[in-house]
Formats: structure tokens, C-alpha cells, sequence
């Protein structure tokens, strides 16, 4: 049977030991003779569950005491709309930095709550798309918040830098990025992240909010969307999306057995560049981001006689290599290399590269 690597950009693959545990776990989990989704929330068994995943992921991305860990539902398309009706109060203004499609998405969303700043930073330039350094920002220091996200997933730019706002408050979207290298939490305000990309299946969002962020949501925010509320009453104001919250925990304990956020982060460098390296390398493949800010978990990349699509990626599946099309605003290919990826995973995408453009030259 052919090996299957999924390079989806969400829902992506989940690691396979978190996925033979809860396998073995899901009809009988702790000889309770019933599956963890069949579990009250507010049983003692779930909220040991529950205490657990938030403990890890706090050792996991050092996260100080003084921030509150929610576990909401909605994916990271609800928080476009939590953050401003959290964090935007009537009379202020926010900056939403927008460096490709997801931040432009919440943006856009944002515009419903308030008044937006709109600041574009991606710049053309003849080593590719690149982002403008973050001290040319025209930010304005009056702002509630300045929101931006690290990661790109649909256009493959990272930025690697946190950026300086100066006293207010830094909120990132890191869908697609959290847990995959150390980061500073003191940085940011506040973090947020749909779950479906390196932590567990969609459905769920991660908020990491600092204290002082809280108790300012607007009187019309929907009591699922209150950061107050929900960490008021431990994620668990109404029913929350238990199963999805249980594998997050799976999988937290899964990068702590592998050595933590330092060591993923070692692989992440190491499968990202042997992928650019081979692209970088062929007349046959191309990739358009300044290697300044090339994501390490979404790599876009073009065949130069785009005819071929079609073909390459028909021969790829054949090969056990799925989810390889690119986003449809950008065309081409993506493979994102989130945590769950493998290295041989890279590697077998790297060796039907090299064999496809040898056979079709």
C-alpha cells in the first residue's frame, strides 16, 4: 500500500501517534466504558482533560500567569469577529496590518464592528513579494489595537520579526503558525488560532488573552464570543467542542514527548529548506516570496509550464501526495508542512518533484 502524506492547508493531517490514541481510546476512553465525546463537560473525568491540554500548552508556549488560555468555538474566522467586539471600543480605531488574503479576510470582517485602519504592507520587488519592515508601518498610536498575522497560508509569507506598536495592544492571528517555533507571549496583547492546522481538528480556537484585555467587550457580544465570560467560567459557559478540545490535548502531549516547541521547530527549518532548496535549484519550479519571508509551513510554488498542472498533480496523488493544489486565488501548488509532517513526508514530495520534471523535460 502506497505511504499517503496530506499536504492540505486545513484540516490538515494530525500527527499518527495522536491519531492510534485516540483510535485506542474512542469507543472505551479510561475504561469508562463510553468515548471522551459521550463525556459531560463538567464531568471530573473531562475537566481533568481539560486542565491537562491548558497545562501543556502553557509549558509548551511559556505563556505567563497573568494570560488567560480560551478554548472557543468557531475556528479563526469567529475571532475576526471576537477580537473587535472584545477589543474595540465605540470611538476608537484599530489597525489591521493586511500582507495576504487571511488578514485581508479579517480586516474585512473587523469593518462591521468599528473603524478600521487598513494598512497594506506587501511589497513587489525583484526577489519576489516581500513585506515592509514593520517600523514603516503608519500606525497610529491612538489605535485600540494593531492586529496582524504572521503567516500567510494562501500566499506562503511568514514574518518572523514581532513588530513594535509601541504601547498598544499586539493581536496575531497564528492559525497557521502557533506552535511551530518558540515565541515571545509577553509580546502580544493577545493570540488567537484556529485549530485545524497544528493543533487539532477545525471547529476549535485557541484565545491566549492578557488579564487586562478583559471586561471590555461591548454589550452586544454574543456570550460565545466574550473572552470575560468565557474565561470567567473555564471555557465552559455552554457545551464546548469537547472532542476537538481532547485531541488538542493529544496533541500537545505529543510535541512535549518529541522535545517541545524548540525541537519541532528544528524540523520545521530543516523540511522548509530542503523544499525551497529544491525549487530554488530547478529551471522547472518557481516560488515568488522573498526568501526574507518565506513561510515555513505553506510553500507555494509554480511549474514553469503551468499546462502541466493537471498532470503533475494527477501523478502526485497516484504517488500518495494529496492536497497539493494551490489556493484558487493564487493557482499553482501549495504544500503546507505543518508540525505534523514528517520529514520523509518532505522528502518523498522532493523525490516526485525531481522524477517528474526529469521525465516530462
Amino acid at each position: 500500500m502506497t505511504q499517503v502524506y496530506n499536504f492540505c492547508a486545513g484540516p490538515a493531517m494530525l500527527p499518527k501517534p495522536v491519531m492510534l490514541k485516540a483510535q485506542q481510546e474512542f469507543i472505551n476512553w479510561h475504561d469508562t466504558e463510553c468515548s471522551v465525546m459521550e463525556l459531560s463537560h463538567r464531568s471530573k473525568e473531562f475537566v481533568a482533560v481539560a486542565k491537562q491540554a491548558e497545562a501543556d500548552l502553557r509549558e509548551l508556549m511559556v505563556i505567563p500567569e497573568n494570560y488567560k488560555v480560551l478554548f472557543c468555538h468557531g475556528g479563526g474566522r469567529g475571532q475576526f469577529s471576537a477580537v473587535p467586539l472584545n477589543l474595540l471600543p465605540q470611538g476608537k480605531s484599530a489597525d489591521y496590518v493586511v500582507s495576504g488574503s487571511w488578514s485581508k479576510a479579517a480586516a474585512a470582517e473587523a469593518i462591521n464592528f468599528g473603524e478600521i485602519n487598513i494598512i497594506d504592507v506587501v511589497n513587489e520587488t525583484p526577489e519576489g513579494k516581500s513585506v515592509q519592515p514593520s517600523e514603516q508601518w503608519q500606525l497610529n498610536k491612538e489605535a485600540a489595537y494593531v492586529h496582524y498575522c504572521p503567516n500567510e497560508t494562501v500566499d506562503g509569507i511568514e514574518m518572523f520579526t514581532v513588530p513594535e506598536t509601541n504601547g498598544v495592544p499586539l493581536v496575531a492571528d497564528m492559525s497557521s503558525t502557533i506552535l511551530s517555533r518558540a515565541i515571545d507571549v509577553s509580546k502580544f496583547a493577545l493570540i488567537y488560532a484556529g485549530a485545524q492546522k497544528n493543533i487539532g481538528p477545525s471547529g476549535l480556537a485557541i484565545v491566549i488573552v492578557r488579564d487586562d484585555l478583559l471586561n471590555q467587550a461591548a454589550k452586544t457580544t454574543p456570550s460565545i464570543m466574550n473572552y470575560t465570560l468565557i474565561a470567567n467560567n473555564g471555557s465552559m459557559h455552554n457545551t464546548p467542542p469537547t472532542y476537538a478540545w481532547y485531541l488538542a490535548g493529544l496533541v500537545f502531549d505529543w510535541l512535549k514527548e518529541l522535545g517541545g516547541v524548540n525541537k519541532i521547530a528544528e524540523l520545521n527549518q530543516q523540511k522548509a529548506a530542503l523544499l525551497y532548496q529544491t525549487i530554488d535549484q530547478s529551471d522547472f519550479y518557481s516560488n515568488n516570496i522573498d526568501s526574507q519571508y518565506r513561510s515555513l509551513m505553506n510553500v507555494p510554488f509554480w511549474l514553469v509550464n503551468e499546462e502541466l498542472n493537471s498532470e503533475f498533480l494527477a501523478q502526485a496523488e497516484a504517488a500518495g501526495l494529496t492536497a497539493l493544489k494551490g489556493h484558487r486565488s493564487v493557482g499553482g501548488m501549495r504544500a503546507s508542512i505543518y508540525n505534523a509532517m514528517p520529514l520523509a513526508g518532505v522528502q518523498a514530495l522532493i523525490d516526485f518533484m525531481k522524477k517528474f520534471e526529469q521525465e516530462v523535460n
